[in-house]
């Protein structure tokens, strides 16, 4: 009787570990809950910056030393944050001064990190109207960010910017 005991004992004790590995796995734990909610906030910010023609704040959102990555059209090529800055400051510019009015909205297929450091996978969808009304562009792209935490502050170390997206692919990622 006492063998059976023994050999059973290690059997309900296995289950008992599998389905808690399973069930704390299949939902999000409290560091990861909070790394979403703040990089949200991160995604919402740089949403606001980008629809308020905020430079100095879109800026900020990156790290120093930040890479992006190009790959949606023939010419395929990466740069530093600086120049690609430099390039898109003028939209902002035109943004602020209500020449155009500029948009951007994400959503994610997978979120991914630690308390410190996250690679985001998804798509984002950008807008850009001139004062008209006419669409100056419009689309959505798959693209992946690579982002550190510094200081309690999100940045990114890296956009890249992979293929157009279809507005099915938008649609799959619901909110």
């Amino acid at each position: 009787m006492v063998n059976r005991k023994l050999h059973f004992a290690p059997a309900v004790l296995l289950l008992f570990v599998s389905t808690l590995a399973f069930s704390q796995a299949a939902s999000p734990s409290r560091a990861d809950s909070v790394r979403l909610i703040e990089l949200n906030r991160y995604w919402a910010e740089v949403a606001r910056t980008v629809r308020e023609g905020d430079f100095e704040g879109y800026a900020a959102s990156y790290h120093p030393d930040a890479v992006c990555v190009f790959t949606t059209g023939k010419n395929k090529r990466s740069s530093p944050i600086s120049e690609q800055l430099a390039q898109w400051k003028s939209g902002f510019v035109d943004t602020k001064a209500g020449k155009v009015k500029n948009n951007v909205a994400f959503r994610f297929s997978q979120r991914v990190g630690d308390a410190t450091s996250a690679h985001e996978t998804g798509i984002f969808f950008f807008t850009s109207v001139d004062a008209n009304g006419k669409v100056l562009s419009s689309g959505a792209v798959h693209f992946e960010g690579l982002l550190v935490k510094q200081k309690g502050v999100w940045l990114s170390l890296m956009e890249y910017q992979k293929t157009r997206a279809t507005e099915q692919e938008w649609e799959a990622l619901k909110p």
